[in-house]
């Protein structure tokens, strides 16, 4: 049996209501220029990213390019960054794709969502998520947020991430296609929660076709 769906039509309602709310809305991750975004999305693999922008503070006054990065070495990143999940891995990566970026990119973030996958530590949901926040390409960096809201709601079902990319690549018109994974992150995170979400006051309750929405809240 197919996953039930929204109508283009509710769609469009759907992110006419989130743009309404929330106009412009942004990455939740602290960053100065494209470089520091990279690595912020690479650090933010199974972390929040509140506890990224902690461990990035002091990390990013130091650190602004993949030379200073090169500079400051596995070690002394690893300094910066071990209250976060994985941290080890994750400054072995950062190192090497800083190296790579100064080898092969003359140090910039390359605007080519292939090319960045090649670097180390970079799949295709943080090759999105720069494509899109950086270069404001209309990229859907879909994570375990847009995986639920997709599947939950009916705008995107699919049993994989790549399923649930695909299917937004289709569905999602403009004007609100350079946007739509901001909206969906922040929906996912804030309102349409894994464990319970905040129905009563979900802005698009009426819309979604999840059959076990939760009572509103006094």
């Amino acid at each position: 049996m197919a996953a039930r769906q929204l109508n283009r039509a509710q769609i469009f309602e759907f992110f006419s209501r989130l743009a309404e709310t929330n106009p412009a809305p942004r990455t939740e991750l602290a960053y100065g220029n494209d470089y520091q975004l990279l690595v912020a999305v690479v650090l933010s693999a199974q972390a929040t990213d509140a506890g990224v922008n902690k461990a990035t503070r002091r990390l990013f006054e130091e650190v602004k390019t993949p030379a200073q990065m090169v500079a400051l070495g596995e070690e002394g990143l690893k300094t910066h960054i071990k209250t976060i999940g994985l941290f080890n891995t994750k400054a072995k990566n950062v190192i090497a794709l800083s190296e790579a970026l100064i080898a092969n990119h003359g140090g910039e973030v390359p605007r080519d969502r292939d090319l960045l996958t090649q670097l180390p530590g970079v799949g295709r949901k943080t090759a999105n998520v720069v494509m899109n926040t950086a270069f404001g390409e209309e990229t859907f960096a879909v994570d375990t947020h847009i995986f639920r809201v997709g599947n939950r709601t009916g705008l995107a079902p699919g049993k994989t991430v790549f399923n649930v990319e695909v299917a937004l690549e289709k569905r999602v018109p403009q004007p609100f296609r350079r946007d739509a994974h901001h909206w969906l992150i922040l929906h996912g995170r804030y309102v349409c929660k894994a464990r319970r979400p905040d129905c009563g006051r979900c802005i698009v309750n009426d819309l979604c076709l999840f059959r076990d929405k939760t009572p509103a809240t006094t």
